[in-house]
């Protein structure tokens, strides 16, 4: 059966057929440090929304190894290594990011720019969405799951 959203790898699959609740293009420190790239499209989806078929599968490390208290954790196939989600210890979001977890990105395009930080020296965004310091201004966390 076709999902809306799926991704994974040969081992862990993963899908959605809900839409998620964000999408957008980061510019944080974090995710330059963990995916190597300038900008990173991130994508939130309601915790229960994403399934995951081997969740026992998964290695689970910190997202962020300066906090690795922090509720995000890093989840990686046991087998091959290849990212599949950022699972929320709190189990409000899981996060996907297109590119590295195997989803098609055009159909989850990011509708703003988040923690754009200009002391960075990074020129501003300027292809016509929002530019934010944080997560845009509506955004609501869900409840846990």
């Amino acid at each position: 059966m076709a999902h809306t959203y799926s991704g994974g790898c040969e081992h862990v699959r993963t899908h959605s057929d809900a839409a998620p609740i964000d999408s957008h293009t980061c510019h944080c420190s974090v995710c330059k440090r963990v995916t190597t790239q300038a900008t990173t499209h991130v994508v939130f989806f309601r915790h229960g929304d994403v399934v995951v078929d081997k969740l026992a599968s998964l290695k689970r490390q910190p997202f962020n190894s300066e906090n690795p208290s922090g509720p995000l954790e890093l989840c990686t196939c046991a087998q091959c290594g290849k990212p599949i989600m950022l699972d929320d210890r709190q189990r409000r979001i899981r996060v996907i990011v297109p590119n590295l977890m195997g989803y098609d990105a055009k159909n989850l395009a990011p509708t703003y720019h988040a923690f754009y930080d200009p002391k960075t020296g990074a020129p501003r965004p300027d292809d016509g969405r929002p530019v934010y310091e944080a997560l845009r201004p509506e955004f609501a966390w869900p409840a846990p799951a």
